[in-house]
């Protein structure tokens, strides 16, 4: 039986008298590409905010690597957000006065990576996440694909534990959403483990692991291989599950 790096157990999230996520059981496992699907104001970002300690949650609690988080101060979720967790949202969040290559190196040298680790990290993703020709530009004059691949690379400078993605392809047109889900995919065959969020089928598709969260309560599962390239029958199961989970 496989063990855990982070759980959540009776998740419960209100705003107000309006209850999002209705006590929901979770488990990420390392090496995982699990998918959070749903429709919209299904509690998919509340539920990603809410593991990542990114929001407190009502009730319940989130457990990383044995550790209650939810009982942690701010000082330490903010410390264990930036060396353990990384993140990557629809808005690239980059800092505008810095360069592409800058936004990298600093997220890492936060993460408490040495000048010299933060330097080497950072030139190892510009050539992987092919930003050799942006990486000494500022982000307002990159395009949005290059921006967001910098993103990424900002989130995993550090070779975090988890990487969570809240729509990370939701602002991108479709060439530059598969370049961005191609290095998600890459990121996943090299061990790293993701949780993303999405109503996005094609996004979907690049998960392990689907799950589907309808009125903030997980009602299904979907377990499929590793994304190994475009797949008729995968494509094929992914919508056939999706059509029974009402979607």
């Amino acid at each position: 039986m496989r063990e855990a790096i982070l759980s959540g157990r009776g998740i419960q999230k209100n705003f107000g008298e309006t209850t999002v996520l209705h006590g929901i059981d979770i488990d990420l496992y390392a090496g995982d590409f699990t998918v959070v699907m749903g429709a919209s104001g299904s509690g998919k970002s509340t539920l990603l905010y809410a593991l990542s300690g990114m929001d407190r949650v009502s009730g319940g609690t989130v457990t990383y690597q044995g550790r209650d988080i939810t009982r942690a101060s701010e000082k330490e979720q903010t410390k264990l957000r930036a060396s353990a967790f990384g993140f990557v949202f629809q808005k690239t969040h980059l800092i505008g006065n810095l360069t592409l290559r800058e936004n990298i190196r600093m997220a890492g040298l936060i993460a408490a990576l040495s000048d010299r680790e933060a330097a080497e990290r950072t030139e190892q993703l510009v050539q992987q996440m092919n930003l050799q020709g942006a990486a000494g530009w500022l982000p307002g004059a990159v395009s949005g694909g290059e921006a967001q691949r910098a993103a990424v690379a900002r989130a995993v400078v550090h070779s975090p534990a988890i990487l969570f993605a809240d729509e990370p392809t939701g602002a991108l047109n479709r060439a530059n959403s598969q370049e961005v889900l191609d290095l998600f995919s890459c990121l996943h065959r090299d061990g790293q483990s993701v949780l993303l969020v999405t109503h996005d089928r094609d996004a979907a598709l690049r998960g392990n692991r689907i799950l589907y969260l309808e009125d903030g309560r997980i009602t299904g599962e979907l377990v499929l291989p590793v994304y190994a390239g475009r797949d008729p029958t995968r494509e094929s199961r992914l919508t056939a599950w999706l059509e029974e989970q009402g979607w």
